[in-house]
């Protein structure tokens, strides 16, 4: 299963990364909305992770981009946040957003969501 991460911070992505991959996905990467939609051009991933406090344009604002274009429609995504307030989960889910996972990563929460889209789709 290929993961897109979508996260400005450095140590984020990194840890992030580091353990989904010892989980045996393969992880792609970008720190912003240019970045994501540049990996897009290249390998569509089976789902994405997107953090919602991105530089330029925010993670809400590209979720409903995502969900608006036909060819990315039905990649599942999981907002990720440090805003752990119900307001901010509704936000999300509205803005398009399937899942919704806050920081500090809880790394086995974050894998049965991964799962809970899995199944889904």
């Amino acid at each position: 299963m290929k993961i897109l991460i979508v996260e400005d911070d450095a140590l984020s992505l990194d840890m992030l990364s580091r353990r989904l991959q010892r989980k045996g996905f393969t992880v792609l990467s970008a720190s912003d909305g240019a970045g994501l939609f540049k990996v897009l051009e290249d390998t569509m991933p089976d789902l994405i992770i997107m953090d919602i406090g991105l530089p330029e344009e925010d993670g809400h604002k590209l979720a409903t981009r995502l969900k608006a274009k036909a060819e990315t429609r039905q990649i599942p995504l999981i907002a990720l946040t440090a805003h752990a307030m119900l307001e901010a989960r509704q936000m999300a889910l509205k803005a398009g957003f399937d899942e919704y996972a806050t920081k500090p990563v809880d790394f086995p929460a974050l894998l049965a969501k991964i799962e809970l889209l899995r199944v889904k789709t």
